[in-house]
């Protein structure tokens, strides 16, 4: 490969973007021109000739020092904090703090900083230093700059040393369902599991089994279902992160159906769907949202009381612009499609000239999709307050996806802090040999940076509004991401750096207000500071079984004792099989009948039964199986060894798969398939393959076996 030239080789570093990298093997791989060239593009730098290079260079220079104050200052509580400020040489400059329940501090130290001026067009910049005090509380501030006859301001946001676990867990473990919502309906949820259905299954495993949490699947906005426009089933391929899909409403939960003179039709149309999911062997995520939509628009038009419109106006005024353009989008996709890249010019950004009229003329359809997005504010809040007074301590844990569709209502509402031209996803590793293109449109380091993170500070708030926790999906995101240019395959990406003191910083900021946990999902390819970095901070962790290897000892598996104590550790996730079906072997079965298998079915069977002899043994040697007993001989009660050797373990959080509970051995998810296999489609199942409905579940003595397993290994 040619050698790199020095100017881009410095301008790549200057934006944080790497120009080699370590693979999964441990080789140096180093990137090619044409993506550094690319990346930079989506930055907004022009980068293709020297002449360009040179000229970037010295554009990001001058725009250093034509700043007053960084874009965005990051703190921590108990530490001080440096920062620099640019005046006029030689001219004084007073600095002040104003806090966020608007105190006034100043008197900030001023420190030694001998770098020299800088001639910005004639004018001399000299550039000073301070340093904030340790005392400063948590929370949102501003620094305040003036020199002469200039004033700046900028963002300080001040964020916790340390999160860990909230006071209320104290010092015990806690365990939790892990489950995907959609999969779990009741007699009454119209063909798919929601809210209500979320609210019930933690009363029950609180209140039955000592559960501290459940956690979810994603629970975002997916893009609206029409017609010849089924709507996504990926629940890590949202439209939305901020908003909600009200494909998870509770039709009958709704406080104005009382007043609905048509209550006939709602019980029809639920009949109706639930009658076809009855008869279908997979999830209709479409069928089940024409009924709810019908019956939701028949509700929206019922008057409101006079205190059900504040509550609605203070939800507006809650969410604000963020809500309307959401509410905005949905509505043009309806009549447009949902890829607004497809739409008149005139409608392809929030401030385009063709919106506002748009809106004006729809007035009805907007306003029924923010009305929808409260609903599920209220639904939500329901389903935490149901689960803490059942005696959970954490309540409702959400997962938070990656990233967005490209075509969505975020990337058309967030387009300008969006890189545009290029996609997040996974460069290869030892299980995705040719990488991974997740078509995700990433989030812009320096655009955060200059809107004060505030786009990202709103979807953390949000998806904690309602929580006791928040998994976190590939959390090394937050610190660097792999970015693969248009057209190009995932080899020929590379790494772009993230700001993750602020990034993590935020999210510690908001779970410590939201007295919630924070679980990072840390497994696939992590530099190791990665880890050490979340645990000194108070984040948790996440542990597989099958991923958790000794690899400084003989490779088998690693034993219960050196697992981490601040993870989440689990079985199974929903990359995998069902521990049931992982016994049988399923899953090397199921990869070879779809054609991703990349050595003869017969040597992954063998490999598969070695991990298992593996776990086997494991589990014989430390007395949770008998001697001689194989994995196969019972399933049922080498699940139950499985989960009570994780009580073997040091971690604070245990999660058990709700499809272990019950038996089920289909995959929710098979990697590198889209409509070759269906992918979050499945509903729950038993051993037998039959559909189980969650009131069965409250019933099943093998789910009672396991909770219970599993609460007295965390010991209350």
């Amino acid at each position: 490969m040619t050698e790199l030239a020095p100017s881009l080789v410095e301008l790549a570093r200057r934006f944080g973007i790497a120009t080699g990298y370590d693979d999964w093997t441990g080789r140096q791989v180093l990137v090619p021109e044409t993506t550094l060239v690319a990346v930079l593009a989506a930055l907004g730098v022009a980068a293709d000739t020297e002449q360009q290079r040179n000229a970037a260079l010295t554009a990001q220079l001058r725009s250093y020092w034509a700043r007053p104050l960084p874009p965005t200052i990051v703190g921590r509580a108990g530490a001080q904090t440096r920062f620099w400020v640019h005046v006029t040489h030689g001219a004084p400059a007073e600095v002040r703090l104003q806090l966020e329940d608007g105190t006034v501090r100043g008197g900030l130290i001023q420190v030694d900083n001998f770098t020299p001026p800088f001639d910005l067009d004639g004018r001399w910049i000299g550039e000073a230093s301070f340093v904030l005090p340790a005392d400063l509380p948590l929370g949102y501030h501003r620094v305040q700059l003036r020199s002469g006859d200039h004033q700046a301001s900028t963002a300080l946001i001040v964020t916790p040393d340390w999160l860990g676990l909230p006071e209320r867990l104290g010092a015990r473990r806690a365990w939790g369902l892990a489950t995907q919502l959609y999969s779990v309906r009741s007699r009454r949820s119209w063909g798919i599991g929601d809210l209500t259905d979320l609210a019930d299954l933690a009363l029950w495993s609180a209140s039955a089994h000592g559960a501290d949490y459940v956690l979810v699947n994603p629970l975002h906005a997916a893009a609206p279902s029409g017609p010849g426009a089924p709507m996504e089933p990926s629940p890590y391929l949202p439209t939305s992160r901020r908003f909600v899909n009200p494909l998870y409403l509770r039709v009958e939960a709704i406080p104005e159906i009382v007043d609905l003179p048509k209550r006939s039709r709602v019980r029809q149309l639920r009949d109706q769907v639930q009658d076809r999911a009855d008869r279908l062997d997979a999830i209709d995520r479409d069928a089940a949202w024409t009924a709810k939509r019908a019956a939701l628009q028949l509700i929206h038009r019922v008057p409101r009381s006079a205190g059900r419109e504040l509550s609605y106006a203070a939800f507006r005024a809650r969410e604000g612009r963020a809500l309307d353009d959401f509410a905005t989008w949905c509505a043009l996709a309806e009549e447009y499609g949902g890829d607004w890249h497809r739409w008149p010019k005139s409608l392809q950004h929030p401030d385009a000239a063709g919106v506002a009229k748009f809106v004006n003329k729809h007035k009805e359809a907007v306003d029924f999709h923010r009305w929808l997005q409260w609903q599920l504010d209220e639904q939500l809040a329901a389903a935490q307050s149901q689960a803490v007074r059942a005696g959970m301590a954490l309540g409702i844990m959400h997962d938070l996806a990656v990233g967005v569709h490209p075509n969505g209502a975020d990337a058309w509402a967030l387009q300008d802090v969006l890189a545009l031209g290029v996609t997040a996803g996974a460069p290869p590793d030892e299980f995705n040999q040719l990488g991974q293109d997740w078509s995700q449109p990433p989030w812009r380091p320096d655009r955060l940076d200059e809107q004060e993170y505030r786009p990202f500070r709103a979807l953390i708030q949000n998806v904690l509004r309602h929580a006791g926790g928040v998994r976190i999906d590939h959390i090394i995101g937050l610190f660097r991401l792999w970015w693969i240019p248009e057209g190009v395959p995932p080899t020929e990406g590379t790494y772009v750096r993230y700001d993750h003191e602020a990034m993590i910083g935020i999210v510690a900021l908001e779970a410590h207000r939201a007295g919630a946990v924070v679980v990072g999902e840390d497994l696939g390819t992590v530099e190791p500071w990665v880890r050490d970095y979340l645990l000194l901070r108070g984040l948790l962790g996440t542990s597989i079984l099958w991923f958790e290897q000794d690899r400084d000892g003989n490779g088998g598996p690693l034993p219960a004792e050196r697992w981490r104590e601040y993870c989440l550790s689990s079985v199974t996730t929903h990359d995998l099989p069902p521990t049931a079906g992982y016994l049988a072997g399923d899953h090397v079965r199921l990869r070879e009948s779809l054609g991703l298998l990349t050595r003869p079915v017969a040597a992954e069977l063998e490999s598969s039964r070695a991990e298992l002899e593996a776990w086997t043994a494991e589990l014989r040697r430390v007395g949770l199986l008998e001697a001689g007993e194989d994995a196969n001989d019972d399933p049922e009660e080498t699940i139950l060894a499985l989960y009570r050797y994780l009580g073997r373990t040091p971690s604070r959080l245990l999660g058990v798969a709700l499809t272990d509970a019950v038996g089920d051995r289909r995959t929710q998810n098979q990697p590198g398939t889209t409509d070759e296999y269906p992918n979050w489609r499945v509903p729950l199942t038993g051993p037998d393959g039959r559909q189980i409905l969650l009131e069965d579940i409250f019933t099943d003595r093998g789910a009672a076996t396991l909770a219970d397993a599993v609460q007295a290994v965390t010991g209350h």
